[in-house]
């Protein structure tokens, strides 16, 4: 099964109405931007801004609607990751998966993000991007390094992508909307 088609069927396993809202955060120049565009315009660019505080967008696929939270990933906006988490039906973690030496603090702050109470049983998709590059953490590692296997709380997936597979993003938003009611 591609990447996408899984990223579609996670999603479509948590939503069965037509609007679902989630929340990008990962550290500073992980790929949550990149991921953002790509599943709104089907582009990837080396060109991306760094998000300052957020970036929302709605994306429509067929009958689906995304409400989708892309928040900053730099050292002063992370305490502002749980008000935009705060409601979501599932949060996004992207990680770069080539930067090993941030994997402590990735870890760090995604448990510190996950044990606020107000996010109790929000799913988890935590993304390993950048995997078409040498060097990249496999999903194994990811899980390993990110201590996954802790949180019990809630549903959590992992998944290896790039962001410049704009194909296998496009399917997860195809297979959304094929399960919406």
């Amino acid at each position: 099964m591609g990447f996408l088609a899984s990223i579609v069927q996670w999603f479509g396993g948590l939503f069965f109405s037509k609007t679902a809202e989630i929340a990008i955060v990962g550290l500073q120049a992980s790929g949550k931007t990149s991921f953002l565009n790509v599943i709104t315009s089907g582009q990837w660019t080396e060109d991306t801004v760094p998000t300052v505080a957020f970036n929302f967008r709605k994306i429509r696929k067929g009958n689906v609607t995304l409400k989708v939270w892309d928040v900053a990933g730099q050292p002063k906006f992370r305490s502002m990751w749980e008000r935009y988490c705060n409601g979501v039906d599932a949060i996004v973690f992207v990680v770069d998966s080539v930067d090993r030496e941030k994997f402590n603090t990735a870890r760090f702050e995604l448990h510190q993000l996950l044990g606020q109470p107000t996010l109790a049983n929000v799913p988890l998709l935590v993304l390993g991007n950048k995997s078409d590059l040498d060097g990249h953490a496999s999903v194994q590692d990811l899980i390993d390094s990110l201590e996954l296997e802790r949180i019990r709380d809630r549903s959590v997936s992992a998944y290896s992508c790039s962001m410049k597979s704009q194909h296998n993003l496009d399917i997860v938003l195809e297979w959304l909307s094929s399960r919406s009611h």
